[in-house]
């Protein structure tokens, strides 16, 4: 599969940091952003790379040549006048003649590209997007997808939003179809999201690929520093899901909102007091930050999955407000006891994921390939902590109880708790 690097932008936002040189020759850990991707390429088997150039583009030839001294063959476009973030694909698109990545030079990240192209090739869209949480969706374009991951809709920055929305955000990183590159919009500038990707949501063949693995932009200084510091601290190569990931495993009701017994109306959900700041310092550690909850007023009839999604939705939001994000959200529907008034029949049933029982857990471990033996599960209730055991976690019990669980530790909150966590990784403590 061919790989199409855009390389061409200017970087106006990042020239304190190097006004000299093209974004993707700032270094990071001692190599040019653009060095860090293309070897991320190469180990994966991603070798044939066309990069495309313009501000000072001679200067990334110079270093990268055609690619030899680096593993890869690389082959150039050079922009002599902007063509926007996608019109040199239309001036190469005889060079692509199958389905090939889009990436952008100056994006910092290390991601499983065998995943990605794999979901991408059996979904069968014309465009997959890598997508993912991120700590400010109040500001960043927004995917809608279905259950299936398909896109249904594209919020920009500029739409109109609705007050609860899930936090999914485009990366950046594109796999795509020549047949996109068939009808020319018409214009010299290309906006690749604008022209050729939004048009798409809605029609069934843009899907969406939700990772937790780290991709970020480092356009502006602030971010350069920030993606500085992940760097040095192992964060970026740690995320990549070819490596066995760490998670913590979240009770919702009672753990992370006020428990009002069951949850049905979405007036009554508040996060508890410290839950977003418990969950910012998941997202800047080794751990993925994962909701499974049960939810048996949907096999009830008391809630649909529309209602739940909405609620789910608030919880994204208010966290989202806050710079804090969920990378998985896992609920089990099912509901053993018959005779509710109003029940789904076909939900009635003794599953495997209803909590104690882990299956949520296994399934997030399957997902994101989770060593769930050096994962934790924090929950306020004993099925909760035994459902940790059971899939062979560490546990912590929220609240305070007379009852021996089993549990590693008990605290008195989430952040509580995860500050433990956090004291366990750097002291060893039990």
């Amino acid at each position: 599969m061919k790989t199409v690097i855009m390389a061409g932008g200017r970087g106006t936002r990042i020239s304190s940091v190097a006004s000299d040189i093209p974004k993707p020759m700032i270094r990071i850990g001692g190599k040019p952003v653009l060095e860090h991707e293309i070897e991320c390429l190469r180990e994966q088997g991603f070798t044939d790379l066309i990069i495309t150039v313009s501000h000072l583009g001679h200067i990334i030839m110079d270093y990268f040549g055609d690619g030899s001294r680096f593993g890869v063959k690389i082959e150039y476009y050079v922009e002599k006048t902007p063509l926007g973030n996608a019109g040199a694909l239309f001036k190469i698109k005889d060079r692509l003649t199958e389905d090939f990545l889009l990436l952008n030079a100056d994006a910092v990240f290390d991601i499983d590209f065998g995943r990605f192209v794999a979901y991408h090739s059996q979904h069968g869209g014309l465009a997959t997007l890598f997508t993912h949480p991120n700590s400010h969706p109040y500001d960043s374009g927004l995917i809608v997808t279905d259950h299936n991951g398909c896109v249904t809709d594209w919020l920009t920055k500029e739409d109109a939003r609705p007050a609860y929305y899930r936090n999914c955000v485009n990366a950046g990183l594109h796999v795509l179809s020549p047949v996109l590159l068939e009808k020319n919009p018409g214009t010299e500038k290309v906006d690749l999201d604008r022209q050729i990707l939004k048009p798409l949501a809605g029609t069934g063949k843009m899907f969406s690929y939700s990772s937790p693995e780290y991709v970020k932009d480092m356009g502006t200084p602030d971010r350069y520093e920030a993606v500085s510091r992940d760097f040095e601290k192992g964060l970026v190569t740690s995320r990549n899901l070819g490596n066995p990931q760490r998670a913590v495993f979240l009770d919702r009701d009672g753990t992370m909102n006020r428990y009002v017994g069951f949850l049905r109306e979405i007036n009554e959900f508040e996060l508890l007091p410290g839950v977003e700041e418990a969950i910012k310092k998941i997202n800047a550690s080794c751990y993925l930050a994962i909701v499974v909850t049960n939810q048996p007023v949907i096999a009830r009839g008391e809630v649909t999955t529309e209602q739940l999604e909405e609620i789910h939705n608030k919880m994204e939001t208010l966290l989202g407000n806050s710079g804090a994000y969920l990378d998985g959200l896992y609920y089990c529907p099912h509901h053993p006891d018959k005779g509710f008034e109003g029940e789904i029949p076909e939900l009635k049933f003794d599953c495997d994921c209803r909590k104690p029982k882990p299956g949520m857990l296994y399934q997030a471990a399957k997902d994101f390939n989770i060593d769930l033996s050096s994962s934790w599960m924090i929950g306020d209730s004993k099925n909760d902590i035994q459902c940790g055991i059971n899939a062979g976690c560490r546990t912590i019990l929220i609240g305070e109880s007379g009852e021996d669980f089993g549990q590693n530790a008990t605290e008195p909150s989430l952040l509580a708790a995860i500050n433990r966590i956090l004291e366990v990784d750097i002291n060893g403590n039990k």
